[in-house]
Order: C-alpha cells, then structure tokens, then sequence
C-alpha cells in the first residue's frame, strides 16, 4: 500500500538530510544536530513505505548465498510484501503490544517480519538461532513472548514451552500444531493499522551479550533505535544508493544497527552474504562483483582478512568500519597499507545507538573510537566518586536532555534500570581516556581492569600488542592471582591456524615480542594456549569466563600448560 509523508517523516527527513550535508565537517554536525521531536511515529508505515512509494524499483535487500547466486528485493515488494505479512500475522491473533520472539537467520523472512511487526505495534525480540533450548526459554519467560517466529527445523528448542505460545515456523520441518509461514503468501496484500503509533510504545526488547552474568532485556521505542540510528547512519557514511555489507549475524542489537535502520533511513540496499564457511578471498570475489561501497565487520573478521591477499580486491568500499569490540591498531594499519582507506571505530551498546566514533572526513587516530557524535552528551566520569573528570574515566552520557537513541530502560526491571541512571547520567560500565583534541580511547570494561602491584592494567592495551604477532590470532588477558603483586597479567592466546612450531617457541617468541613494546610493569607473565576463547553467541570474549577458570587454577597449583615468562629469559 502506497503510504505518504506524515510530519514526522519531514522532520526525520530533515535532520537526516542535514547529516548528509554535513557528511565530513564534524563541527557543523555536533553544533547543528538535534534530535527530531516526534510524538506518534511508525518505522515502517511512516519511512520504509514511504520511501517505497517515492522509489519502488530501489533495491532494498541483496542477498548472496553460499553458491554466490544473488536476490534482490525492491523497496517496492518489500513494502507490498510486509503489509501482506502484517495481515497474516493480525489474521493470527498478534495485536498491538504483544511480545515476538524472532529467531531466523539472514534470509528474507527476516526483514518481511521486523516490518511487519512494527506495523502491527507490536514487539520484536531479535533472538540468534544458536540458542540453546535453555537459553530460549529463558527469553521466552523473560520477555513475555506471545508467540515465536522461527525455523521449523528448530521445533526441537521450543519443545518445553508453554504449549500457549504461538510457533510460527519458516522453510521445511515444521511440527503439527505450528502456523506455516509460508501461507502467509495467500493473505490479503493490504494492511490497515488500527491508530497512530505513539513514539513511546516499546517497538523492541533486545537482550545484552551477558559477557559477566545473565542478559540484561533491554527495551527500545518507535523513535529510540529507529530513529536514534541517525547517529549510526552518520558515522557509517551511509549514503542513498550505497550498497552497505554488515557481517552481523541477526538477533544482536548490531544487526539492527547496520543491516535494518541506518542503510534504511539513508535509503540504501542493506547486502547480505551467507557464508557457509568464512573464506577471505570469497568475500573479496563478492564484494567486488557486487559494488559494495560501505562496509562494516567486527574485530574477528577484519582479522582473519588481514591473513589474506588484500589486493585481490581491487575498488575497496568507499567507507571501512569496525565495531563490537576495540580494533587493533596493526589490522587498521594493515587495511590502509593495502586498500588505502582507514578502518573507522566507533562505540555503542545494546542500550544506545552509535555515540562515539570516528567520522568519515576527520582525522583518525588509529586506536581511537573518535569522538561524541551528533546528539550525544558524552561525558567521563570517576568511576569511584562519580564527579565529572577530563582524562580518564567511566562513559557516561548526561541525562539533562536525555539524546534520542537512549533505551527506555530495562524491561520489567526498575531497579537495574535506576542503577543505570545514578546521578543523572546514564552509565556504560567502560572506562576511556580523551586527549587533548577530544578523541576517546577505550580502556576496556570496568570489571575488567585490573592492578598488578598498584599498576593499572588494561586487557585491551596489552592484547593489542600480543595480536601484532605473526603467530596470535586471539588474545584475552586476565589477572591471576599473585601473593605478592596482587595480580599478574596473564594471556590466553589462540595461535594462527597452520602454526606449527612447538608451544615452548612460540612463548619464547611471544614473550621477547610483547616484552620489547611493552613497559616492564605491563608485561605479560604467564601465557596459556589455547583452541578457543570462551565467548558470549554475539562473539564477544567472556573474561569473567577465563578469570573464574584462572582462580580456580591457581588455588589447586595446577602448573599444566602454563608458559611463565621468567622461564624464557
């Protein structure tokens, strides 16, 4: 259905297209920037349609598969293919305000149902597809899902749900008693919306990586991710007509970041490239066919890019991005030597949109997220006394007028999200420093710094060094405990793939290397091999994980496998 500009379409038009104006000039970005006032808004009824209507033939989402055969989907059908889906679903019994767990992978079905449940109003839970039974229920449960939307051949993990929950399964192997979501094709290709959407209404319900203890849910509104990602778009460098490859598996907060709002709202084709397997060269192959000028991958994978042949790929994308965890310094210097073009970080959570970073145009200073972007009120606080400082300390964002993209809070849950907000300020839980020119350096988590005799230590500065080895393809440093310094640094170190040399020589060789860059109170002692580091299903390094595991070592004087550092001397 054909759907018009409402006046919080201009107003959200006019300050994305001021963004646009101010692509590369941060100044006149941050000083003009604000946050369009918006009190009824529906993401898809009142953007995605809109552009739909304004440029049907637009390619909206291209996907890749593993045999590299290409679909792409206009704005045009995806908007007629929504409604269609928006009328399923409302023909099911799903109305305004009821919870939906959404567990797909990479496939169209999944963008057919994100807009199909915000033009009902009611709510996404993005949930990855590797969860455990467990795990799911837990969501289920926590969420207060009213139905689940997931891959038939997953009926297995919704097996000890409550049999009231809606199961809507997607492709084959789907069980007795589910909905077919393929008859949804056999619906009415229009939609009716039953009202306005007030901004305020909760639009979506994601839960936090949980790197230190259970997931946190946290709760988004029409405007606070829809909306809020125009700082996204911004520090993407996401333009109309760009084709933007996000490697980012659905069900994190990140999939909504690069491959739903911010190419949407810049009115972009979000591409997808489903893998079997990860292979450098493919990716190469494939983004080279397939033009894509904007690109954005987490550490892992610019990582194992850098062990390939980078000029294979001969027009590189314009716009080069890392994100979910810190960059190493050499990967950056890597890319550039190679493709000529600076992989820009940038800083965010579950709980925000993009609010530092490193802006296309501006100096970067490699190891730096950049600065606060465009609607941030970015401050650093002293993690103990809570006083605003300028060097060094927690980030935080000022809550006198509270940016946009800000969650709501956490659902159902007053008290964390209270703590969240202490002393007006909402509370990251990771520590920077800021230089004399503004840029933000991350530290790491506030739990995850540690002091080795009075030394503050930083995992992310040591293993920023540690990964510049030839031979280390993972790093996590974690304290062990120590009877006379309190704390020594000690590595958990993936090797590279193919390594063959002993353990005994690549210590040595990682010892000698780290002990020449770092300063003597920062080197690492101990060093473990190991064939996996433990991490979150979002990827992200669970430290706590190692920490336990190490204490746990060191109280039953287990030497096994431990490289120390004075034995190499």
């Amino acid at each position: 259905m054909s759907r018009s500009a409402t006046a919080a379409t201009q107003s959200i038009r006019e300050m994305r297209d001021f963004l646009f104006t101010h692509a590369t000039d941060y100044a006149a970005a941050r000083a003009g920037f604000a946050w369009p006032e918006v009190d009824q808004f529906n993401f898809a009824l009142e953007w995605f349609d809109v552009v739909a209507a304004e440029k049907p033939d637009r390619p909206a989402v291209q996907i890749v598969e593993a045999d590299l055969s290409l679909r792409t989907w206009t704005y045009g059908e995806l908007s007629t293919r929504s409604d269609q889906v928006a009328a399923w679903l409302t023909g099911l019994g799903l109305r305004r305000g009821d919870h939906v767990i959404v567990m797909l992978n990479n496939t169209i079905e999944l963008w057919e149902v994100m807009l199909a449940i915000t033009k009902i109003g009611a709510v996404s839970i993005p949930t990855s597809t590797l969860l455990s039974a467990s795990d799911l229920e837990y969501r289920v449960d926590h969420g207060r899902a009213r139905a689940v939307i997931t891959l038939g051949t997953l009926g297995d993990r919704l097996l000890t749900l409550d049999p009231g929950i809606l199961r809507i399964g997607v492709g084959d192997g789907i069980s007795a008693g589910w909905e077919r979501f393929d008859d949804s094709a056999d619906a009415p290709a229009t939609f009716e919306p039953v009202g306005p959407t007030p901004a305020s209404d909760t639009a979506l319900l994601y839960f936090t990586s949980g790197t230190t203890n259970r997931p946190k849910l946290v709760q988004h509104t029409h405007v606070s991710y829809p909306v809020g990602h125009l700082s996204t778009m911004w520090w993407l460098g996401v333009r109309p007509d760009d084709v933007h490859l996000n490697i980012s598996s659905p069900g994190w907060a990140k999939h909504a970041w690069s491959s739903f709002y911010s190419p949407f709202l810049a009115e972009a084709t979000v591409f997808v490239y489903n893998y079997a397997r990860f292979d450098a060269n493919t990716l190469m192959q494939v983004m080279e066919t397939h033009h894509v000028s904007t690109f954005c991958a987490p550490p892992t994978v610019w990582r194992m890019l850098i062990q390939a042949d980078l000029s294979r790929l001969t027009h590189p994308p314009r716009e080069l991005v890392g994100a979910g965890e810190p960059l190493n310094p050499e990967v950056i210097d890597r890319v550039r030597d190679a493709w000529g073009g600076t992989i820009r970080d940038g800083f965010g959570q579950t709980e925000m949109t993009a609010c530092i970073g490193n802006s296309p145009g501006q100096t970067v200073k490699v190891g730096s997220m950049g600065r606060p972007l465009p609607g941030y009120p970015v401050v650093l606080l002293d993690p103990v006394t809570g006083a605003v400082v300028e060097h060094e300390g927690e980030i935080a964002l000022d809550l006198t007028n509270p940016p946009l993209g800000l969650m709501a809070g956490y659902f159902d849950d007053p008290e964390k999200t209270a703590q969240s907000r202490a002393g007006g300020y909402h509370h990251t839980g990771d520590i920077a420093v800021r230089d004399s020119d503004g840029y933000l350096t991350y530290v790491g988590r506030s739990d995850d710094v540690f002091k080795a005799s009075d030394y503050k230590i930083s995992p992310f500065e040591l293993e920023s060094v540690l990964l510049e080895h030839d031979l280390v393809v993972e790093a996590a440093v974690i304290p062990s405990p120590d009877p006379t310094r309190l704390a020594v640094p000690k590595a958990y170190v993936c090797l590279t793939p193919g390594a063959t040399v002993a353990d005994t020589d690549a210590a040595r060789a990682i010892f000698t290397y780290a002990h020449e860059r770092l300063s003597s109170h920062l080197w690492v002692r101990i060093i473990e091999f190991v064939p996996e580091l433990p991490k979150t299903i979002s990827g992200k390094i669970r430290r706590v994980e190692l920490r336990g595991r190490e204490a746990a070592r060191v109280e039953s004087g287990d030497e096994t496998g431990q490289h120390r550092d004075r034995d190499y001397r």
